[in-house]
C-alpha cells in the first residue's frame, strides 16, 4: 500500500488528486489531506440547492462536485479528510466499517469512544464528525471521509445553509446532522497535523507493506490538466446538476415585486417566466427570449443581458438586483 502524502490545500486539486489516483494508480493507497474553506457537493446533487450562494461568494468559498454519492458537506483547514483506494471484488468493494475502524482505532487510543453509527457516519456523544462516502471504478474502491477536528462551525452552519423554498428537483438532498470537532473530546491540546501524524502512523502499523509516496512532477501536470477539463469548471460544479425548477420572488423598492421561475436542465436555462407588479416600458418577453438556453451562471447571465438597459423593462432596475433574484 502506498501512503500517499499531500500537501496542497486548493479543493480542485485535491478532488482531481482522487480520481487520479484511483484510475492512474495500480497500487492501493491511503491519503490525507486539507482543503482550504470550500463546499464538496455530492455527484448526483444540485449543487445550487445546497449551498448558500451569497455567502460563498462573500467569503470566497469553492465548490467542488467529487466522484461519489451523498451529501454535501464543508470543507476547511481544520477538517482533515481521508482516502482509502483498493482492489477487490464485486460488493466486497463496499465496506464503510473496513475504511473507517483505522480512524475510531486512533481515536480510542486517545481515550474517546467514538462509534460507527448509521449506514457511513463516526459519532462521539451521538454528534457526527465523519461523514463517508464511496465510489466504484471498474474492480477498485475509492472510500473517503471527513474528520472534523477543528473546523470553524459557524462557517459550516452558514455555507450549507441554502433556502429549500428556491428549488423543486429530483436530486439528492443533503441531511444535516448534529456534528462535533474531535477536538473537543481531547484529554490533551492537540493540533490538526499532530493528529494527521498518528494516523499516518497507525495506518503503517496496521499496514505492514505501506511505503510512503510522493506525488512527482509528472502526476502534478496530470492532475492539474484533470482540474482544467473538469474539476475546475462550471460546467462539473454546477451545470452537472439534475434537472430543477427554481422560483424567487425578490422585492425591491424601485421596481416593485418580480417573480422568477425558470426551468433548468443540465445547468441551462430552458425556460424561463417573469411575473409580477412592477411597470415597464418594452415587453419582459424580450428578457425571457434573452435567457433561455443561457448557463445557469451569473457571469453567463450578464453577458447574456449585457446589451439590455433592464430599467427599461422593469423600472429602474439595476442589472446586479436582477441576477440577485435569479440564484
Amino acid at each position: 500500500m502506498l501512503i500517499i502524502r499531500r500537501h496542497n490545500t486548493d479543493p480542485y486539486f485535491n478532488l482531481a488528486t482522487e480520481e487520479y489516483v484511483l484510475k492512474e494508480i495500480s497500487d492501493d493507497s491511503f491519503m490525507l489531506w486539507r482543503n482550504a474553506p470550500s463546499i464538496i457537493v455530492g455527484k448526483h446533487q444540485n449543487t445550487l440547492a445546497e449551498i448558500n450562494l451569497e455567502y460563498v461568494k462573500a467569503n470566497n468559498i469553492k465548490v467542488v462536485r467529487r466522484l461519489s454519492g451523498g451529501g454535501a458537506v464543508f470543507h476547511d483547514l481544520g477538517n482533515l479528510n481521508f482516502t482509502f483506494t483498493m482492489q477487490g471484488e464485486g460488493t466486497n468493494l463496499i465496506n464503510f466499517r473496513k475504511y473507517t475502524d483505522p480512524i475510531l482505532e486512533v481515536l480510542v487510543k486517545l481515550g474517546i469512544d467514538a462509534r460507527f453509527e448509521g449506514r457511513n457516519d463516526l459519532t462521539i456523544e451521538g454528534k457526527k464528525f465523519s461523514g463517508n462516502a464511496m465510489h466504484i471504478w471498474k474492480n477498485k474502491v475509492l472510500s473517503h471521509g471527513t474528520l472534523l477536528f477543528s473546523s470553524h462551525m459557524p462557517d459550516l452552519s452558514k455555507a450549507l445553509n441554502a433556502d429549500p423554498l428556491k428549488f423543486k428537483d429530483k436530486a439528492v438532498k443533503s441531511v444535516r446532522s448534529r456534528v462535533t470537532n474531535i477536538s473537543e473530546h481531547l484529554k490533551s491540546p492537540m493540533e490538526v497535523m499532530e493528529f494527521s501524524t498518528l494516523i499516518e502512523q497507525h495506518i503503517m502499523e496496521k499496514y505492514p507493506d505501506a511505503v510512503l509516496y510522493e506525488l512527482s512532477d509528472a502526476d502534478h501536470r496530470r492532475i492539474e490538466e484533470m482540474v482544467q477539463k473538469r474539476y475546475g469548471t462550471w460546467e462539473w460544479n454546477f451545470g452537472y446538476s439534475p434537472q430543477y425548477n427554481f422560483k424567487k420572488v425578490l422585492r425591491t423598492s424601485n421596481s416593485g415585486t418580480i417573480e422568477f421561475n425558470l426551468e433548468v436542465k443540465d445547468g441551462i436555462i430552458m425556460e424561463i417566466k417573469i411575473f409580477g407588479d412592477y411597470f415597464n416600458m418594452y415587453d419582459t418577453e424580450i428578457i425571457e427570449d434573452a435567457l433561455r438556453n443561457v448557463p445557469h451562471s451569473s457571469p453567463k447571465i450578464r453577458e447574456a443581458l449585457a446589451m439590455y438597459n433592464l430599467g427599461d423593462y422593469f423600472n429602474n432596475l439595476t442589472i446586479e438586483e436582477f441576477v440577485e433574484g435569479l440564484f
